[in-house]
């Protein structure tokens, strides 16, 4: 039987309609705060020796409407995402492993508001089938968390009883499902 790895060649594009990047952190204590990126691509090739992700969103497009208060501070502020300086968020991956097991490691690069961080994430691989249309569909899904810190997203805000308004840790998920390009 051929293991997952073995299955995927060429170049895949993500499925933009039916792909996501979504962050969550802690807000008030006690809740969770939940938005994701409408504008996402990505692309996974095989290479001689691995793979390579690249992916993007565009800040602005972030799933926050209401209030329109806070969804400008959140887009346009520099204690947040800074867009109109930095209309994306970015990532490439240095090292990408897709288990016989259906399981994923990544090691790369974020990078938010111009500022390049390392990151990892794991998650799972489903490798490629034919699709209804005859495309070769495959999936990844990843997880990770990052210190939002690190990007210099440092709005910050006491409750009454001294914790955080945000947790400064997010939690990271993105699914992509990816096509083969045409060959």
């Amino acid at each position: 039987m051929a293991s997952a790895v073995q299955q995927l060649t060429g170049a895949y594009s993500a499925d933009r309609a039916h792909s996501s990047f979504q962050v969550s952190l802690r807000h008030m204590g006690v809740g969770s705060f939940r938005t994701g990126f409408d504008d996402v691509e990505a692309r996974l090739e095989s290479t001689g020796d691995g793979y390579r992700l690249v992916g993007r969103a565009r800040a602005d497009s972030i799933a926050i409407t209401e209030p329109p208060e806070f969804r400008a501070h959140v887009v346009e502020s520099g204690e947040f995402l800074d867009a109109g300086n930095h209309p994306y968020l970015s990532f490439e991956s240095a090292k990408l492993q897709l288990h016989d097991d259906g399981s994923v490691e990544l090691e790369g690069t974020l990078t938010i508001k111009g500022l390049e961080r390392p990151i990892h994430a794991t998650g799972t691989y489903r490798p490629p089938i034919e699709d209804i249309y005859g495309n070769q569909r495959a999936a990844i899904d990843l997880v990770s968390r990052i210190d939002r810190r690190d990007w210099e997203m440092n709005y910050q805000g006491r409750l009454p009883n001294g914790d955080d308004v945000l947790s400064w840790d997010v939690d990271i998920s993105v699914h992509l499902e990816l096509v083969a390009d045409a060959a």
